[in-house]
């Protein structure tokens, strides 16, 4: 089968496994530091602070924003279900808002709309690695003083006004689960830009635990005294996830080019069938995540029939979240709902070879002829 994500994994990424192993310390440790400082220099940004999952980094990031029971956070509705599930978790509200129906990124009349006095933050998605519109959201933050917490899950490597994404909002998070950009099995990071949120988050994620900044000291010159200083979570990085993070973060480069140029092909081969809706992506910056097209004429899922029986998979990224039983509303979006019949992501990560995304693009094209 030609699978419509995967990781890409190789002796480097063993070879650290190994030293982390050799170490004999698999816990938040070195290799961490190392992660994280090599995120640093990779994004260009002031702190980053590594997690377990995607997931965990947007909980987090919320927490340290003191986001408070019965808070509004406006989303995007078309999200994975993390989104959402971050909010909650926070036992904040989330608030569904509409997309733009060629682009799938947050509708900015939507956002505003949806402010209220009980709004404390907007997490923007930056959906298949395409960048929401900052500029609009910046400009809400400075006038209202709503806090900016970028879901970058999808968006590692994107650029925006010849800037990486990991610099715009107050936290930018991002996930490295086994089929993004780059992987570290399981694992996220927070960016941000200010020390005292920084600091805020780094104890959080080890259940509160305030060493006395002992973490810079030598070995030998560390007691065993700690403090419990704040509601936390067992959401620090492994030093073994760091360790395949570190190997992957040097093919990162590779990764995005190889992965830019299965989008030009597709772009190339399907932007002429009248039945299908390209979106309007610049992969010059944007890091892809996802390669996804919007099947007309209600054939979404007659297409993806048709690519099973020839052994390709795609997936429908994602129920919008106002349609789960968990996060249902009778509040209308338009835009959401439409497009959620229409969307499809067609096989795309570096493991696939020149014959596959032919075998795709054939597949489509035949498809698409009857």
């Amino acid at each position: 089968m030609i699978k419509v994500s995967r990781g890409s994994f190789g002796g480097e990424e063993l070879e650290e496994i190994q030293a982390a192993f050799d170490y004999g310390y698999l816990g938040l440790g070195h290799k961490v530091d190392e992660f994280e400082n090599a995120l640093k220099k990779f994004l260009n940004a002031s702190y980053v602070v590594a997690t377990n999952t995607g997931t965990s980094a947007l909980h987090l990031a919320l927490e340290a924003l003191e986001i408070k029971p019965g808070d509004e956070v406006i989303v995007p509705s078309l999200t994975f279900v993390a989104s959402f599930q971050a909010i909650s978790a926070a036992r904040a509200v989330p608030i569904p808002c509409d997309v733009y129906p060629d682009t799938l990124l947050m509708d900015m009349e939507a956002v505003k709309e949806k402010i209220s006095k009980r709004t404390k933050a907007i997490m923007p998605v930056h959906y298949g690695g395409n960048p929401c519109d900052m500029e609009t959201l910046l400009k809400i933050k400075k006038d209202k003083g709503i806090r900016i917490v970028e879901d970058a899950a999808h968006a590692f490597g994107s650029t925006y006004f010849g800037k990486k994404i990991g610099g715009f909002g107050d936290i930018t998070c991002f996930s490295f689960d086994s089929v993004k950009n780059i992987t570290c099995a399981e694992g996220g990071a927070i960016v941000c830009n200010e020390p005292d949120l920084v600091e805020k988050l780094k104890i959080k994620r080890l259940l509160g635990i305030d060493r006395k900044n002992q973490t810079s000291l030598s070995w030998k010159e560390r007691d065993w005294s700690y403090d419990v200083v704040d509601q936390g979570f067992r959401y620090h990085m492994s030093n073994l996830n760091a360790a395949i993070g570190l190997a992957q973060l040097k093919k990162a480069e590779t990764f995005i080019s190889r992965r830019r140029e299965i989008c030009a092909q597709y772009v190339s081969e399907l932007k002429n069938i009248s039945s299908v809706q390209l979106l309007p992506v610049d992969y010059s910056v944007v890091a892809p995540h996802i390669f996804v097209i919007l099947v007309l004429e209600d054939r979404r899922d007659k297409l993806m029939r048709f690519l099973k029986d020839r052994d390709i998979e795609s997936s429908v990224p994602y129920v919008p979240n106002h349609l789960h039983s968990f996060y249902k509303t009778n509040t209308s979006f338009p835009n959401t709902d439409k497009v959620f019949k229409e969307i499809l992501a067609l096989p795309l990560h570096t493991e696939l070879s020149d014959e596959d995304v032919w075998m795709v693009v054939n597949s489509v094209k035949e498809f698409c002829s009857k």
